[in-house]
């Protein structure tokens, strides 16, 4: 990967707005754009390298050293806790992590909670920090369905819209943390490629100002 500035990209509709962030401050290639199955595009002029990768996977590209900077969501971050630096709040795909329930749900607190999730970590930690006592059931997918059968109490997951709640007859109980995707860095990259990585964290600000 030598000279070049590699950068972990989301798969999907967050990705496509993080590189218009690249792209606008002057970090664009073109192939990106092209219909293909690629996953590795490179700017030669700028010494540049893109590459897509699974979004919960970006932490661990950057982390590991396979890519200097990458875009990941804060969710992912705080349920990792990747050994990173965060360098800048994107501004884009915002949305808030939240405690869901039935709309009739009440808490009896002499029970033990049961929360289905698959953030278990940022579950656990935020009712760690007001003492409730908690089941965590780890699920993967349809979330939504957990306290509709009955499986669960309520349940964490990010919300965007509320759209999916509201279809299932559930709603926001609590919001527990504002989420969006951050520029981070490997730590050795940031020391070793600093004035670069500088260089492209300055004209990202430039663009987001403009």
């Amino acid at each position: 990967m030598g000279d070049y500035l590699n950068i972990a990209l989301p798969k999907g509709r967050l990705g496509e707005k993080a590189y218009s962030i690249f792209e606008k401050a002057g970090y664009d290639c073109c192939e990106i754009c092209e219909n293909s199955r690629k996953l590795i595009f490179v700017n030669e002029t700028k010494k540049i390298r893109f590459f897509w990768v699974k979004p919960s996977d970006v932490s661990i590209y950057v982390e590991r050293g396979a890519a200097d900077l990458g875009v990941a969501g804060k969710d992912i971050i705080l349920e990792y806790g990747p050994d990173v630096y965060e360098l800048l709040d994107l501004g884009i795909g915002k949305c808030r992590m939240a405690v869901a329930a039935k709309k009739d749900f009440h808490d009896d607190v002499e029970k033990t909670l049961r929360v289905a999730t698959k953030f278990t970590k940022i579950t656990r930690d935020y009712y760690s920090s007001i003492g409730r006592n908690i089941d965590v059931i780890k699920l993967n997918g349809s979330i939504e369905l957990a306290p509709i059968l009955d499986l669960s109490d309520v349940i964490v997951d990010i919300v965007e819209t509320g759209t999916t709640l509201r279809e299932n007859d559930l709603e926001v109980v609590t919001e527990i943390i504002p989420i969006s995707a951050r520029l981070i860095s490997n730590k050795v990259s940031y020391k070793f490629k600093f004035d670069e990585i500088t260089e492209l964290l300055d004209s990202i600000r430039k663009g987001m100002k403009d």
